[in-house]
């Protein structure tokens, strides 16, 4: 039989405030109103590269969730009879569904032109940041190679973080 888990042993906490992060975020662009476009050049420039991160985030995201199958789960704790993924997106990075998150808000932030979204994608960026050390301990307790991963692939920004 299973020992009871209290919630938030698991890490259910950072998916509240990924959450809330997650609502800031869209939101953000339609609450505070911006002082409009900004000037041209940077306006068109901002919107294009709104959509290629956008476009480039969710598929990292979906790429993560497609490599990970059946060992995807809400908490950042791994499930008891998780495996270690290396392949897909993995071999980008360590964590690529937070990679995936991050850049499809900065690329919110830039398609509409909103530098409070932009502050807030930096804060997302922090708080997985912080989020996947947590992870990281766990899974370095289950699993006895991960370190030699770690030491071997990007956390977050796939050749530099």
């Amino acid at each position: 039989m299973r020992d009871k888990v209290k919630w938030g042993q698991r890490g259910e906490w950072y998916v509240v405030i990924q959450m809330i992060l997650f609502a800031l975020i869209f939101f953000s662009p339609f609450v505070l109103a911006n002082s409009g476009q900004w000037p041209d050049p940077w306006g068109l420039i901002s919107l294009g590269l709104g959509l290629i991160l956008l476009l480039a985030g969710g598929a990292m995201a979906l790429a993560g969730v497609i490599s990970l199958g059946s060992n995807l789960t809400a908490v950042p704790y791994p499930k008891d009879e998780a495996t270690l993924v290396e392949r897909g997106a993995f071999r980008l990075v360590r964590h690529p569904i937070y990679s995936g998150l991050i850049l499809g808000a900065f690329g919110w932030g830039f398609l509409f032109q909103s530098w409070l979204t932009l502050l807030l994608a930096l804060g997302l960026l922090i708080f997985f940041d912080i989020k996947s050390r947590r992870e990281e301990q766990w899974l370095c307790q289950k699993y006895a190679n991960y370190s030699e991963y770690q030491a071997r692939v990007r956390k977050l920004i796939p050749l530099i973080y």
